[in-house]
């Protein structure tokens, strides 16, 4: 019961960690490269995984309420952002309003990573 405690802490610090840096690791010049591929690897998540378990999965979210189902938590929205915005705002926000919400973040990151990287592509 104690790991999953521990569990529920790490991947509770290292999921808000990794959004927090996908929505501004772009505005960083040392953590360009790096931020380009957690921006593709969250957007293959939720594209590729999502074609197979549904628009936006997130396995790291899946791995999530696995621990928080095991710890006996109940009714978990299935978004992670929502869970916590719903907690950070003592409210229950739309799950609609909160997936545009996230998908406009991610259209920006990927916008400004893809303007940030763009030595890769056009090389000189």
């Amino acid at each position: 019961m104690i790991w999953l405690k521990a569990a529920d802490i790490v991947l509770t610090v290292l999921h808000i960690g990794l959004t927090l840096f996908n929505l501004t690791g772009w505005a960083f010049n040392r953590l360009k490269r790096i931020h380009l591929v957690t921006i593709l690897l969250t957007l293959g998540s939720w594209v590729i995984l999502g074609f197979f378990y549904g628009f936006g999965y997130c396995f790291l979210t899946d791995w999530h309420w696995d621990v928080k189902e095991e710890l006996g938590e109940e009714g978990i929205p299935n978004s992670f952002i929502k869970y916590y915005l719903d907690i950070l705002f003592n409210a229950d926000i739309p799950a609609d309003t909160v997936d545009v919400i996230a998908i406009i973040g991610l259209v920006f990151a990927l916008a400004m990573t893809v303007i940030k990287n763009r030595d890769l592509i056009y090389r000189k």
